[in-house]
Order: C-alpha cells, then sequence, then structure tokens
C-alpha cells in the first residue's frame, strides 16, 4: 500500500511541476517573442504582466466542454488525454540528481522514446476525431514529420549509448562524472575521471557526439512541432492544425503537453549529451569544484539549469527562424539528418573498439 501512495505522490509532484513550468515558459515565450520583435509583451495583468498566464489558465479552466456536432465523441474527447499523458509518462525515467528518479529502469531510455511514441497516436486521433478538414491535414503533417524525425532522433541517441554501453539513463550520467569506475577519456587523449566538470560530458568523450547531439536537437524540435518545423500547426494556413476545434480544458491539456513534451527532450538531450546532474565544473589542482558542487542539492540544480537553457534556445529559434516547407521539412530528414546520424552511429562503433577498447 504503501508503495502505491509513493507512486502517487511522485505522479502528483511531477504534474504540479509540469503545470509550474508550463506557466513560467508560456510567459518568458511571451516576453522573449515581444523582446526579438521589439515590443514589450504583456504588461497589463499583474506587474510586468507576470499574472497573464494565470489569467489564461482560469478562463480556459471555466470554459465549457464543446464537441462540434459532427465530430467522433470518443476519440475527440479521449485524444487530449492521450497526448498529455504519453508527454507525462516519459518523466518516470529521467534522473533528476544522484539516485533521485521515479523509475529506475534499465531500459530507461528505450522506454522513453517508445511512450513518447504514442502522442503521434492522440494527435492522429485529434485531427480525424474533429471532422474538420485543417484539423485532419494538421494531424496528416503532425504524424509524418513525428515519425521522420524520430528515426535521426533515434539513431543520434543510438550513437551515444553505443559509447556508454548502457540504456540506463542514471547509468549514462553516472558515467559522465566523477567519481565513475570506468575510464573517462576527453576526446580520447587523457583520463579525465578524477577532474570531472564539462571535460567528462559525452560530448566531450567523444566528439562526434557534438554533432549526433545537434542532429538530435534539430529533430527534437520537429518533435514538439516547434518553429522552425510547426507545420502542423500554421496559423496561416490550417487555422491551428489539429487542435482548431479544441477549447477550454481540452485545449489546455494539449497545451501542456507541447511544454511539456519542449521540457523532456531538453531533458533527454542533457543526460544523454551534456553531463546530466553532473557539474560543468572540473577539478583544478587543490581546488576541487567538482567535488564541491555535486551532491543531492546540486544535482537537481544543474538538470534544471541546463534543461532550461536548452528550453530556452527552443524559444529563441522559434521567434527567429521563419517555418520551413513540407519540401523543405522532408528533405533536411531524410537528405541530411539521417544519413549524419547513421555516421555518427558508424563513428561510435569505431570509438569504442579503438578509441575506448585500445
Amino acid at each position: 500500500m504503501v508503495f502505491y501512495i509513493t507512486y502517487i505522490i511522485v505522479a502528483i509532484a511531477l504534474f504540479g511541476f509540469i503545470a509550474l513550468f508550463t506557466l513560467f515558459a508560456v510567459y518568458s515565450e511571451r516576453k522573449i517573442a515581444g523582446f526579438v520583435q521589439d515590443r514589450l509583451g504583456p504588461m497589463e495583468t499583474g506587474k510586468y504582466g507576470t499574472l497573464q498566464t494565470f489569467a489564461d489558465i482560469l478562463k480556459l479552466i471555466q470554459k465549457e466542454f464543446i464537441t462540434p456536432s459532427a465530430a467522433d465523441k470518443i476519440l475527440f474527447g479521449v485524444a487530449p488525454v492521450v497526448i498529455f499523458v504519453a508527454v507525462f509518462l516519459g518523466f518516470a525515467v529521467m534522473p533528476w540528481a544522484p539516485g533521485i528518479a521515479p523509475a529506475a529502469l534499465h531500459l530507461g531510455l528505450f522506454y522513453a522514446i517508445a511512450i513518447i511514441s504514442i502522442d503521434a497516436i492522440g494527435l492522429l486521433m485529434a485531427g480525424w476525431g474533429s471532422n474538420n478538414k485543417f484539423s485532419l491535414l494538421g494531424s496528416m503533417r503532425a504524424v509524418a514529420q513525428i515519425v521522420s524525425y524520430e528515426i535521426p532522433a533515434g539513431i543520434a541517441l543510438i550513437a551515444a549509448v553505443m559509447v556508454a554501453q548502457t540504456l540506463d539513463m542514471q547509468e549514462i550520467t553516472r558515467n559522465q562524472g566523477i567519481g565513475t569506475e570506468d575510464t573517462l577519456l576527453f576526446l580520447g587523449l587523457w583520463d579525465v575521471s578524477d577532474i570531472g566538470g564539462i571535460l567528462a560530458w559525452n560530448v566531450f568523450q567523444a566528439p562526434h557526439l557534438l554533432l549526433a547531439y545537434v542532429i538530435f536537437f534539430i529533430a527534437s524540435l520537429a518533435e514538439c512541432n516547434r518553429a522552425p518545423f510547426d507545420i502542423p500547426e500554421a496559423e496561416s494556413e490550417l487555422v491551428g492544425g489539429f487542435h482548431t476545434e479544441y477549447g477550454g480544458l481540452r485545449f489546455a491539456f494539449v497545451f501542456l503537453a507541447e511544454y511539456a513534451m519542449m521540457f523532456l527532450v531538453a531533458m533527454i538531450g542533457v543526460v544523454v549529451f551534456l553531463g546530466g546532474w553532473n557539474t560543468p565544473l572540473p577539478n583544478i589542482g587543490v581546488v576541487k569544484l567538482a567535488d564541491w558542487t555535486t551532491g543531492l542539492a546540486w544535482g537537481i540544480l544543474w538538470t534544471l539549469s541546463k534543461t532550461l537553457l536548452i528550453v530556452g534556445i527552443q524559444v529563441w529559434i522559434r521567434w527567429t527562424l521563419p517555418r520551413l516547407r513540407a519540401d523543405q521539412l522532408m528533405a533536411l530528414c531524410w537528405k541530411v539528418l539521417t544519413p549524419l546520424a547513421f555516421l555518427c552511429m558508424a563513428l561510435s562503433g569505431i570509438w569504442r573498439v579503438w578509441v575506448i577498447g585500445g
């Protein structure tokens, strides 16, 4: 009984965190968009517009449920739940600090990739169930985009897994910091097991993983339907895409899932490539910066800091780059990212055998 209560408490805490992050992220995105476009952003509700997002949430909660008369009522009602739950369950295996992960699975990374893929089913349900041409077209675009970009993203992650030799996300993180039993080689040159810091991260242990991370980051933008890959939600073409017919709490769940997905893919990249909860500060002689900035509280701080930095870059890119055409979207995936991802995977095999294996 205590076992189940613990998991319920963890689930509620994660949901609360996602809700707070979304409130913070939406306000920050509006302000960043205003800065990029040389305007102020929200200013009226609360000091500097800080309560604007709270007002929007209250408005959505109070709206009634409206289902189009021609819609498939079951699919239309279930789709937002499927979309959110698929993303929410991905947080189950995320390591936040040493020894802190809701579910420590040996196949954690595989689980995360698999469960996130269910999001595409929810998007298709939303588009088909709405019985709206804009929604259906948006959902078809979203599914084609997500399924396509999962390939380079997955292969880029495999490249890192081949170097780390594990799918356990806590173990992948542990192998990028001090105190590990494995020998950590900076660019394959010298051991940094006792130095730690940024030199021990995967992107510096094996230089080709920096390219793999760039591939994963670009593909993750497409997974989130973020600009310049926001073709499924193109307002100028599709009104709102797959969620055109949604309003109130149902739209809030779709909106919540989008920002939760942004944080989740950013965190996966941080864990696999950028050291996870490990400190970026190295040990330098008698100044043991890595030792001093490693621990439970420090781990949570580094995880959040790195992930929020990546989310900030996602937001910055949205308000900087123009939207791609559908043919450009697919050409980038199949002609550029996928071959480069296969190259990274091949280099990981060579790196593991010749450099690490000696």
